[in-house]
């Protein structure tokens, strides 16, 4: 199969794209801000919401404390430790959106995390890049036998096979995401290729994108290139404080991606053939070989009486070169279509 199947909803290139709302750490620790968007997230029609899950001792050391993104101006421990949310909150979280009809999703960065999330019951995983090489984290995870969709940025094909690797050997569904680990990330660094890249080195996975662009340009090529998914930072007001707000789309943003990734999915299908829709255009656009003036019985067909014209419905203008030469078997009169019973 070259498909997975989360919460009843198949993933794969001959489905519409799953558009993944990634609210991450946007709520910055408001329970209130968190649930908006979901509320807003479900208003959209989007299907999909995704969290973090930081539980700070199981995920980082005492040098987080000094390590600062290229996003932000204070630490990582300490962004992750205002953000953090408890389990009752990502339980109701969880709750809530499944109410809605939504997918929830949550990145675990710990072993703990990735614990609490099983302990209540999510349908699946999302890895980050992060942790794309993570491998002593992906056995772990692998090992409650979930599907798993997992980015790929900061790795090159020999790491992300490796993590491959781990899934396989644990019959473990997944999908992988081509991404670009930077905040934002130019459009000259998005490298979709990647998209292509990646399909060849893994046959019949699901391959998706994960943006950190500003706009929404590369998801809709990435949908082009054949995205099943198509995951993107989610805020309800770029006006809230926020490490990934920068980056992150609005609900006008998210509807319209929403819109356009189906109506290419719907596009990009199909090969070079001649569709019987097109019929009627074909006949009246498409040229016939006709005569340029009064042909007698006996005259030979040259390019001096005989040319294409519109409409279709006689000899096909593709066959012209071929009546040059012929026998009128009888009189044709000028500026007509020519019938085939009328040449030898």
């Amino acid at each position: 199969m070259n498909y997975i199947d989360i919460a009843g909803r198949k993933i794969g290139p001959d489905y519409p794209p799953l558009v993944v709302a990634e609210i991450g750490i946007n709520h910055e620790g408001s329970m209130e801000k968190a649930v908006r968007m979901i509320d807003d997230a479900a208003r959209q029609g989007c299907e999909c919401v995704k969290f973090q899950c930081h539980i700070i001792d199981d995920e980082m050391s005492v040098e987080a404390r000094s390590a600062i993104p290229g996003n932000a101006s204070e630490s990582i421990w300490e962004i992750m430790r205002r953000c953090s949310l408890t389990e009752a909150e990502e339980r109701e979280l969880k709750r809530h959106a499944e109410e809605l009809g939504l997918i929830y999703l949550c990145t675990p960065f710990s072993r703990a995390a990735a614990e609490r999330l099983n302990n209540f019951g999510v349908v699946a995983y999302k890895i980050g890049s992060g942790e794309c090489n993570n491998y002593p984290l992906l056995e772990h995870i692998a090992s409650f036998g979930k599907p798993v969709i997992m980015s790929t940025g900061m790795n090159d094909l020999k790491s992300i096979d490796r993590a491959v690797k781990i899934f396989v050997r644990r019959h473990v569904p997944f999908a992988l995401l081509h991404c670009t680990s930077i905040y934002p990330t130019p459009y000259a660094l998005t490298r979709l290729n990647a998209i292509t890249e990646l399909r060849r080195a893994f046959p019949g996975v699901p391959i998706g994108y994960s943006d950190h662009c500003i706009g929404l340009y590369a998801c809709f090529g990435a949908t082009t290139l054949g995205a099943s998914i198509l995951e993107k930072h989610f805020t309800s007001s770029r006006d809230w404080p926020g490490p990934d707000i920068a980056i992150s789309m609005t609900p006008e943003e998210l509807g319209r991606l929403l819109e356009g990734s189906r109506a290419l999915f719907a596009a990009r299908r199909g090969g070079k053939s001649i569709l019987p829709q097109e019929q009627p255009t074909i006949n009246f656009a498409c040229a016939s070989v006709v005569s340029l003036r009064p042909i007698r019985t006996g005259e030979t067909l040259t390019r001096d009486n005989i040319w294409v014209k519109r409409p279709a419905g006689g000899i096909p203008a593709a066959e012209f070169e071929a009546m040059l030469g012929r026998t009128a078997a009888a009189d044709i009169p000028g500026g007509t279509q020519l019938k085939r019973k009328d040449i030898v």
